[in-house]
Parts: C-alpha cells; structure tokens; sequence
C-alpha cells in the first residue's frame, strides 16, 4: 500500500510539471470558456448555455488529459527506457500501472475543480450542490475509456507519433462530440457519426445533469463499451510487444 500511495504522489507531481496538462488540459479550456461566452457572446448570458458550456469544457479537459498527457508520458517512459528499468525494481507492474491510472484521476478531479471554479468567477454559474457534485463525478467516472483511449496511444512507439495521433484524436473527438458547439447545429454527417463516438455520450451525461435528470442508459452503455474495446486493444498490443 505504501509503494502504491509513493507511486501516486510521484505520479501526480510528474503530470503538474508537464506542460501537455496545463496548455491542454487548464489553460485552453478556460480560455475557450471566457472567449465563448464573454467576448463572443454565444448563448447572450443565458445561464442555461452557460452552464452547459461550462460542463463542455470542463468534460473537454479531463477528455485531453487522459488521452494526451498519460497517453504521451507513458511513451516517453518505454523510450526513454524508464518501464524496463522499473521491471527491475521491487515495484511490480500491477502497482506501477493502478498508480498511473489513480494519479491521473487525482489530477482529473483538481481540473475538475478548477474549471467549475472558473464558471462561477466568469459567469457566475449558480447550480444546486447536488448536481455539481453528480456533474462532477459523472466527469470524473465517464472519464474511464478516454484513459483506456491513453493507454491505447501509451502502446506506441514514438513520442512524435504518439504527439500527433493524440492531438488528431482528441480534437476530433471535441468536434464531433459537440463540446465546441451545440450538436444540434453540427452538420448532419456529423451529428450521425458523434453519436456513436464516446466524447458526445461524455458530455451528454453532465449536460442532462445540469437539467435536472440522470444520464441515459445509452450515455452509459456507449462509454462502457469503449472502455472495454480500448482495454482490449491496448492489453493486445501490449502482449505482443512484451513478447518481441
């Protein structure tokens, strides 16, 4: 247990000195956030789109940090020779990974906070505690396949590669997802495509929370089912380069 807690706080220290997270993951987010809603005024201070907005960003960052910041730093790691000097070590795999994955989400639920922080100072969002809590939590929960989807990109080779695939990912995930801008007015094409991807169901859930009702089973059920293919093609992936 104490090797696990070492391994956490290490991890989480690595991820706040990393400047993926605080560009992709804090920084942007909230600029896109002011930006939407104060210089460009979309939604004219309604609190309704406000606050949906704000849910977008807040599932948009947590989205980035679990695809790019884990996903880039374990391929750093395995190039640099770091996860084979850590098979050597008394830590085992096991810990070593549940540490990457629990530290991860420490740090989801500090931008998580942050970002919700920065609604109220911006627009003052005023919502029941009740739901951002849910809200919160359904972020933080709904996160699990897009740190499956990190892992899936922490199984490549090259960090450029690895770099460039993350970032295609993630902003088409954003678009088609509708955290940019309401689904309704994406363009069809788009619409049918965002609906069976996770990042739509990711937002759908806190949007319908700040509603006043539960996520749809659907929202769920989509984001489970990725969660498990992502675990599956990355545990593939993995064995076959453990075994060359």
């Amino acid at each position: 247990m104490k090797a696990l807690t070492n391994q956490c706080k290490a991890e989480i220290l690595r991820v706040f000195r990393n400047p993926y997270f605080i560009f992709w993951s804090l920084l942007m987010p909230i600029v896109f956030y002011f930006v939407f809603t104060r210089v460009m005024q979309v939604g004219a201070d309604d609190p309704v789109w406000n606050a949906h907005f704000l849910m977008s960003m807040a599932a948009f960052s947590v989205m980035g940090s679990a695809i790019m910041t884990l996903g880039i730093r374990m391929v750093e790691e395995r190039a640099k020779g770091w996860s084979n000097f850590m098979r050597v070590t008394p830590l085992s795999g096991a810990v070593y990974f549940f540490a990457k994955m629990i530290g991860q989400s420490l740090v989801h639920v500090f931008s998580i906070i942050v970002i919700f922080l920065a609604g109220g100072l911006i627009n003052g969002i005023s919502l029941p505690w009740t739901e951002w809590i849910l809200a919160g939590a359904w972020i933080l929960l709904g996160s699990l396949p897009f740190l499956g989807l990190g892992v899936l990109v922490g199984s490549m080779k090259r960090v450029d590669t690895a770099a460039g695939v993350s970032n295609v990912i993630y902003m088409l995930l954003a678009i088609t997802g509708g955290m940019w801008m309401p689904m309704e007015i994406l363009p069809k094409a788009v619409q049918a495509v965002g609906n069976w991807l996770p990042a739509y169901h990711y937002g759908s859930g806190a949007w319908e929370i700040i509603r006043g009702n539960l996520p749809d089973m659907k929202n769920v059920f989509i984001l489970a089912v990725y969660l498990v293919l992502f675990m599956i093609l990355s545990s593939y992936i993995r064995r076959k380069q453990e075994a060359v």
